[in-house]
């Protein structure tokens, strides 16, 4: 990775939200991006108070702007988080998901970082249509979500493989933003028609035999998947189980300590809602650790409103 290129971390200057800054100077510091903090204000409301303000409502504005142009700088100047990086600075006024992916295309961006809580733009549920809506929108590029005070570099990733055209990506991103991590490849499975080969009285030991067979299957194309994003044996390991994606990944993660899960996202459906697909969505609900979301790299962004 070389200096030029960027990474956009948003923010709207809560505490939590501190987290995602101090994580994007790690990840600028370690990988040689450069660094872009965006603050972006939705100031359409004070608009409505004009009535009652009269012009003291462009005071207020002004106010507002200088309020947050002081807590950036203070953000930024912060010697314990910086590492050395001189990180460029923005404040917008405009919708905040807009202007999120209008700076991170701007910028073209490497990396999109978010805090998965805050006051205003990111308390709003990551997993509702605010948040859906930034990820679909910004799916050419990947979104880091950030849950934990980032202490150290990050020790042990998991990423989460289902074959599809993404895995590869997601493994290659992985060793890129934690190369020092230890990688864990993990694909959970549910064989096809499996409760209806019970339902039908197939016997439980030939459907054993079937799930054990299947999972060695899986289990080699994980090391064919590690060795063509070009990793050693030696710098990963693979972990393969059988049962519900969703739950497995979460359950994998905390057995490992994971603090980075890899996932991706999937899909091209018109329903906003199955945008991020449901193990997707479950991960970044249920998970305690960070969650980059990798898009699908056969789709074009989405620009539909």
């Amino acid at each position: 990775m070389t200096s030029a290129q960027t990474i956009l971390v948003a923010t709207d200057l809560s505490a939590p939200a501190r987290h995602a800054v101090e994580r994007a100077f790690q990840l600028a510091a370690s990988t040689g991006s450069e660094l872009y903090i965006l603050h972006a204000m939705e100031l359409e409301a004070l608009d409505s108070l004009r009535e009652m303000l009269g012009d003291d409502v462009f005071a207020v504005r002004a106010a507002v702007n200088s309020d947050a142009r002081t807590r950036l700088d203070e953000l930024t100047s912060d010697a314990a988080i910086r590492r050395g990086i001189a990180a460029r600075t923005c404040i917008a006024e405009g919708n905040p998901i807009a202007t999120i992916v209008a700076e991170a295309d701007a910028l073209d961006a490497c990396l999109v970082v978010l805090g998965a809580r805050g006051e205003s733009l990111l308390r709003r549920a990551l997993l509702g249509p605010t948040a859906a809506r930034l990820l679909r929108k910004s799916s050419r590029r990947p979104v880091l979500v950030v849950k934990m005070e980032p202490h150290e570099a990050y020790r042990c990733v998991l990423v989460t493989v289902d074959f599809s055209p993404v895995s590869l990506k997601a493994v290659r991103l992985a060793r890129i933003w934690a190369p020092r991590a230890d990688l864990v490849l993990l694909h959970a499975f549910e064989l096809p028609y499996e409760g209806k080969l019970r339902l039908a009285g197939v016997d439980e030991q030939e459907i054993r035999r079937y799930v054990t067979s299947s999972s060695e299957n899986r289990r080699e194309r994980l090391h064919d998947l590690a060795a063509t994003a070009g990793l050693a044996p030696t710098e990963y390991l693979v972990r393969v189980i059988h049962g519900d994606p969703a739950q497995q990944i979460v359950a994998m993660e905390q057995e490992l300590a994971t603090d980075l899960v890899v996932v991706g996202k999937h899909g091209s459906h018109v329903v906003e809602e199955l945008l991020l697909g449901s193990v997707t969505k479950h991960v970044l609900a249920e998970s305690q650790c960070d969650v980059l979301v990798i898009c699908d790299p056969r789709e074009a962004p989405d620009e539909s409103p």
